[in-house]
């Protein structure tokens, strides 16, 4: 037991519910408690650059692996969490439109009063997002509809409580699965598909490398299979399509 000992945790928004709901059974366990920072991956990757406090990372596998090369986090500790596909959401009352194609996504978005959706420049969601606009030449038309937020949990916080009459939001579906309020529609159509592996590994600087090492095996242990299927990982097995 590592009882008053803090876990100081970077992490990327699409596993804050996968935390959340294992956050009791870690400090029954060890008797410590995590002091969480969570956002888009590359905010966290900045700010761990920066000199935050951080014990371990949980973030894109490529920016995992990016940051193990760089000498950040410990590569003999990276594993894998699962793959988060990046999906559309809508108010928890409203009707889902259709997504399963890209002519139906494209008249779902032009349909849209607003847009709600992560970073185009530091969240993984975000960016694809924005390619996915402009591959269907909306970025222009949609421009004044868009709204976008620094990570998918206040993108679906300000969709869930936005008072125009049609509003849609994308992410990845993790986070819409975490936010009251919103519901999943599903995920982008397989020509946009996003389907990205997240990873955790403990950093080069953790002050307690036994206590950060168990809070990865809590996280990707076999235990906790269904707590990653729960909040919207899919873990068997990892696909071999992920990307990102």
């Amino acid at each position: 037991m590592t009882a008053g000992a803090v876990l100081q945790l970077l992490c990327a928004g699409a596993a804050r519910g996968l935390v959340d709901a294992l956050q009791a059974r870690f400090a029954a366990e060890t008797g410590a408690r995590i002091e969480g920072r969570f956002g888009a991956v590359g905010a966290m990757k900045e700010a761990l650059v920066a000199g935050a406090p951080c014990d371990v990372m949980v973030l894109t596998d490529a920016m995992v692996c990016a940051l193990v090369e760089a000498g950040a986090l410990d590569g003999s500790t990276r594993a894998p969490l699962g793959v988060v596909r990046t999906g559309v959401a809508v108010r928890a009352g409203d009707a889902d439109p259709a997504i399963g194609t890209p002519d139906a996504l494209r008249a779902a978005l032009l349909g849209a009063d607003r847009i709600c959706f992560p970073d185009p420049a530091r969240a993984t969601a975000g960016i694809h997002f924005a390619s996915v606009l402009r591959r269907l030449g909306l970025e222009e038309t949609l421009a004044p509809r868009l709204a976008t937020f620094p990570n998918g949990a206040t993108a679906m916080a300000a969709l869930a409580s936005t008072p125009e009459r049609a509003a849609i939001g994308c992410t990845q579906i993790t986070e819409i699965l975490a936010m009251p309020g919103v519901r999943l529609v599903g995920p982008l159509p397989p020509a946009f598909e996003l389907a990205t592996v997240y990873s955790a590994a403990v950093a080069r600087r953790a002050a307690d490398r036994a206590l950060a090492a168990r809070f990865v095996e809590l996280l990707t242990c076999a235990g906790a299979r269904d707590a990653r299927r729960t909040a919207g990982f899919e873990v068997d097995p990892l696909s071999g399509t992920a990307r990102s």
